[in-house]
C-alpha cells in the first residue's frame, strides 16, 4: 500500500510509484496512434464517416456510470477487508486482556495468545498465497508449526487449537464458565472476520459485468476519434489520450481494489497489520516487541 503525503500541485504530474499510468500506458499511446491515423486519413486520403460529439457526450455519460458503479463496488471490498483486518487487531487485543483477567499469566495464557498470532500469519498466507511456516516456528513451534500447516485450513486449525484449550481449562476447573463464554465470543469474533476475508477473497465481482465494462471502454475509445476530427481538429490526439487514460485508468484502479489482499501498490498491508498483532501479543506476554514494520519507499507491505 502507497503511504505517503500528497504531492504538490507541480510534482503531482510527474509521480509514477502508485500510478496506473506504467499498466495503461500501451492503451493510450494506441487510442492516440489511432486518433492521429484517423485524422490524417480523413484530411488527405479519403473521408472518414463522422460521428456526433453529442451522441459521443451522452454514450461517454453511460460508460462513466459503468465504471463509477464498478469502482465503489470494488472499494466497498476493499474497505470492508480493511474493516475485517482492524476487527482482528482489536479481538486478539482483547482475547489477551480477557486471558490475564480469567487464566493468569502461565503457560495456559502463552499457549494461546501465540496460537492467536500464528492464526493472522496463517490467515494472511492463505490470503496471499505465501509461506508463513517461519513466521510462526518463533511463536509455536516447529512441531506444531507442522502440525498446524499440515491442515486444509491452517489458520482455522489454529483456533480449533486455542478452542481446545478453553474446553481444557473449563474442565480442569482453570477457567470460570463466564471467562469461557467470553473468551469463546472473542474466538467466534476472529473466525467471523476471517470467513469475511475468504469470502472477499474467493468473490470476485461477477465477471459478466466486468466483462460489459472492459468492452465499453475499448469500443468508446476506439470510435472516440471519429467523433473528435470536427469537433477538437488537430487537438483531436491529445484529447483522445486523456479520456483513454481517465478511463482505461478508472479500470486499472478498480482492478487493484478488487483484490485487497494482494501484494500490489494499493493491497492491503497484511505484513504491517500482523506485524501490529505481534507487537500486541508481545507486551501481554511481557516479551521484547518486534519493531513496527515501516514503509519503504512510501511502500507499506
Amino acid at each position: 500500500m502507497i503511504v505517503r503525503e500528497a504531492p504538490s500541485s507541480l510534482r503531482l504530474f510527474f509521480v509514477i510509484q502508485g500510478s496506473v499510468i506504467p499498466r495503461i500506458m500501451s492503451r493510450i499511446i494506441g487510442v492516440t496512434l489511432l486518433s492521429l491515423a484517423v485524422l490524417l486519413i480523413d484530411h488527405h486520403v479519403v473521408r472518414l464517416p463522422h460521428i456526433s460529439i453529442a451522441a459521443m457526450g451522452v454514450f461517454g455519460v453511460a460508460l462513466s456510470l459503468f465504471l463509477g458503479f464498478r469502482n465503489n463496488a470494488a472499494y466497498d471490498r476493499w474497505w470492508e477487508a480493511r474493516k475485517l483486518l482492524g476487527s482482528m487487531i482489536a479481538d486478539v487485543r482483547s482475547l489477551g486482556r480477557q486471558t490475564s483477567v480469567f487464566v493468569g499469566k502461565g503457560e495456559d495464557r502463552d499457549f494461546i495468545m501465540t496460537h492467536a498470532v500464528a492464526f493472522v500469519h496463517l490467515h494472511r498466507g492463505f490470503l496471499r498465497g505465501v509461506d508463513v511456516r517461519s513466521d510462526i516456528v518463533g511463536w509455536v513451534g516447529e512441531a506444531q508449526a507442522d502440525a498446524l500447516i499440515s491442515r486444509r485450513n491452517a489458520a482455522d486449525a489454529a483456533l480449533n487449537a486455542i478452542a481446545n484449550r478453553f474446553h481444557d481449562l473449563g474442565k480442569s476447573g482453570s477457567l470460570t464458565t463466564l471467562g469461557q463464554v467470553a473468551m469463546t465470543e472473542t474466538l467466534a469474533a476472529l473466525g467471523l472476520a476471517q470467513a469475511g476475508c475468504e469470502r472477499i477473497k474467493t468473490t470476485p465481482l461477477p465477471f459478466v459485468y466486468s466483462l460489459l465494462v472492459r468492452r465499453t471502454t475499448y469500443f468508446y475509445c476506439f470510435i472516440m476519434p471519429f467523433a473528435l476530427i470536427d469537433a477538437t481538429g488537430w487537438f483531436a490526439p491529445l484529447l483522445a489520450a486523456v479520456v483513454a487514460y481517465v478511463f482505461f485508468g478508472l479500470q486499472a484502479v478498480t482492478n487493484e481494489l478488487e483484490l485487497p489482499f494482494h501484494n500490489l501498490h494499493n493491497g492491503l498491508p497484511l505484513d504491517a497489520i500482523c506485524r501490529v498483532i505481534e507487537v500486541s501479543v508481545s507486551e501481554a506476554l511481557d516479551r521484547p516487541a518486534p519493531e513496527a514494520l515501516l514503509p519503504e519507499n512510501h511502500v507499506l507491505t
